[in-house]
């Protein structure tokens, strides 16, 4: 049987997605969710319609041991492991707490560096494994309101780059995609009128669909990108 997939975040809508793109390939896969428990369950029916064997692990990656509570949780080995974890946050930056802080730094950045810590002695030992981070458009350009969330994105860009240079020898490729504006249930937190500005800001005129960052991620893990390594990919419309 191949190697399973891991993917943290599944429940949302690009984790959905990548999940039953992942599943039409036939990739066994771990499903990671927080809170939305129907969502996720309603999704391993739907990526077991398949033929794959679907596995869920409920976790908590805003906190200290997530990402090692996650680890223990799994009963096969990984190959392909997508980081996908996001929660936003808007404010201004003298306004956040302390807890504000450390969860986003937990959620965005440090267990996704533990997380991949505990799962690359197989990969490289096994000199076979795809891993793809979960970025934003603003790990590269920073964003107002949004300053923390800035910068562990731009932290977690950094460490795929470095991480891939490690690796590249072993046959393990470290990515991420950046996306910028997609289509999403966190952006029913925008009104019309800020979404329509929004939009008019980005090149395209329209948002990304979660479809197409699964598209990217089918690419990403294929063959046909086998020297592609060490690369945030940026998806948003020219913005």
């Amino acid at each position: 049987m191949s190697n399973y997939a891991l993917i943290t975040g599944a429940s949302g809508a690009i984790g959905r997605a990548i999940a039953l793109e992942l599943a039409s390939l036939g990739k066994p896969l771990f499903l990671h969710f927080h809170r939305s428990k129907d969502q996720a369950f309603a999704l391993k029916e739907q990526c077991e319609s398949y033929g794959v064997p679907v596995s869920i692990i409920q976790e908590n990656l805003s906190e200290d041991g997530g990402a090692k509570r996650l680890f223990q949780s799994l009963h096969s080995p990984i190959d392909t492991f997508i980081y996908n974890c996001g929660i936003a946050y808007h404010g201004l930056f003298q306004d956040m707490s302390e807890d504000d802080i450390y969860t986003l730094a937990h959620l965005h950045l440090l267990n996704a560096i533990l997380l991949t810590k505990y799962l690359l002695p197989s990969m490289i030992r096994r000199q076979q494994g795809n891993i793809i981070m979960l970025s934003s458009i603003w790990g590269e350009r920073g964003a107002a309101c949004e300053t923390v969330y800035s910068a562990m994105k731009g932290g977690l860009n950094t460490f795929v780059k470095a991480l891939a240079k490690e690796t590249a020898r072993s046959g393990v490729r470290v990515n991420a995609i950046a996306p910028g504006a997609v289509e999403t249930p966190m952006m029913a937190s925008f009104s019309e009128e800020e979404r329509n500005a929004l939009m008019e800001e980005i090149p395209s005129g329209r948002f990304a669909n979660p479809e197409e960052i699964a598209d990217a991620v089918r690419f990403l893990i294929s063959p046909k990108a086998s020297y592609i390594n060490g690369h945030i990919l940026q998806m948003n419309g020219a913005w």
